[in-house]
């Protein structure tokens, strides 16, 4: 799909959005890898401030598509289980990560210009 953030912002504003733990996990040890916990708490807290809905919960379905999308592509757990919650949710994966272009048969997506 091409490059859209405005319309991914647009989702976002119109609480349209909804983000996995795992967003919220990857943002906050990324960060505090690469910068210091205050920068960390910080965008967490900003994340956490989006009209989104947050998903917690890991069903059985959910669990078995990212099964399957981490042992037939190239992928980190945490991707597949983020695909899988896109999948689960009927939801377009906005994303600036390579990784995911090996499901964009089986995961809607909007890829966001990479780093």
């Amino acid at each position: 799909m091409p490059d859209d953030p405005v319309a991914a912002l647009q989702r976002v504003r119109a609480g349209q959005a909804v983000i996995p733990f795992l967003t919220l996990l990857e943002t906050y040890y990324v960060s505090l890898q690469e910068n210091t916990e205050t920068i960390a708490e910080k965008r967490y807290a900003l994340l956490k401030q989006l009209p989104a809905r947050f998903l917690y919960d890991l069903d059985e379905p959910t669990l078995l598509t990212a099964g399957q999308f981490n042992a037939r592509h190239r992928l980190s757990l945490a991707d597949a289980l983020i695909a899988a919650f896109a999948v689960r949710e009927g939801a377009i994966l906005v994303h600036k990560d390579p990784e995911f272009e090996s499901l964009s048969k089986q995961v809607k997506q909007e890829t966001l210009p990479y780093k």
